[in-house]
């Protein structure tokens, strides 16, 4: 198996996350060095021989408090093309967070569609695959890339999660705004068949100028159920904290929120909602933002690296 099994490399920031996934394949990282010059400019390049060798690269592309999501999508470009140019066989990018996936269509005249172009990039610097997990809109997603990708729904991990806990209530998966409406419908699914029975469905309405929310009115009937809100990040949290608001308008008895990336640059004001009795996030981002204390008491951190260890384990044929 070592010497068909991929090289595993993972860029400054993201070792962590890609040594849970090693682990559970059974493999090393690779080792690679990185340097960053006196005048902001950087290189990255393998210390192993990846000569007509399959690579996997782990980055997170989330800007961070010493890396820009920028400055780590130049630098896992950069390295992906090294590899390329030292003769590795196939590149394969694993980004649990991917950067610009919300900007996949023009909302103004003259606007960019930023994912498409980000695209456009992994594909000349010769990337060859792509994973990441739960994009905004996995439909514009498809559409952006020529490769072969590979969109990780976080639907059946956060039903996996909550089945257990819920005992005979009532439940209902409620989207926070009508562009989600398929993302929670799909955790709906999961739920109602790990719990085997209904689960109800609703959504609340949004509208957004440039950053300005409206809306708030509540479709579908949470009145004395569990409301569980299912999104694919929090970013302020403004948004889910709208949603919790009229979910407890419309009587729900309990109000929880589960999201694949937890970007929280509003720091913990979701956290510090009496609306929400508990808060989910996946690891793809680290809750670098908030406080410690808060993340302990408020915040549970689900691990996502069995399903990526497990899909690339199929992929390469690796016993897990």
């Amino acid at each position: 198996m070592a010497s068909t099994a991929p090289l595993l490399f993972a860029l400054e920031g993201s070792q962590a996350y890609a040594a849970r996934v090693a682990r559970r394949l059974g493999l090393p990282l690779a080792a690679h060095e990185e340097r960053v010059y006196e005048d902001g400019e950087h290189k990255a390049r393998p210390l192993e021989s990846v000569d007509n060798r399959r690579v996997v690269v782990f980055h997170s592309l989330h800007g961070d408090d010493r890396q820009s999501g920028n400055d780590k999508l130049c630098r896992l470009l950069f390295f992906c093309a090294a590899l390329k140019d030292a003769g590795a066989r196939q590149v394969q990018v694993v980004a649990p967070y991917l950067c610009y996936a919300r900007k996949e269509r023009r909302i103004q005249p003259q606007d960019p569609v930023i994912s498409r172009y980000v695209a456009g990039l992994f594909e000349a610097c010769g990337v060859d695959r792509l994973l990441t997990l739960e994009v905004h809109n996995p439909a514009a997603f498809d559409n952006a890339f020529r490769i072969p990708t590979r969109h990780l729904g976080c639907a059946q991990l956060f039903a996996e999660l909550f089945a257990p806990r819920l005992g005979d209530a009532e439940v209902v998966a409620v989207s926070p705004d009508s562009g989600g409406a398929k993302r929670a419908e799909a955790f709906r699914q999961e739920l109602a068949a790990l719990l085997g029975r209904p689960v109800g469905s609703a959504l609340v309405d949004k509208h957004r100028v440039d950053e300005q929310l409206s809306g708030g009115l509540l479709v579908g009937d949470v009145r004395g159920r569990v409301a569980i809100l299912i999104d694919d990040l929090i970013s302020t949290g403004n948004t889910l904290l709208r949603a919790a608001e009229a979910c407890h308008q419309g009587g729900a008895a309990r109000i929880f929120v589960a999201a694949a990336h937890g970007l929280f640059t509003a720091g913990g004001t979701l956290l510090d909602s009496p609306l929400l009795e508990h808060i989910v996030v996946c690891d793809s981002v680290p809750p670098f933002r908030l406080d410690p204390e808060r993340v302990a008491q408020r915040l549970e951190i689900l691990d996502t690296s069995a399903a990526v260890a497990s899909l690339l384990a199929r992929q390469f044929d690796l016993p897990i």
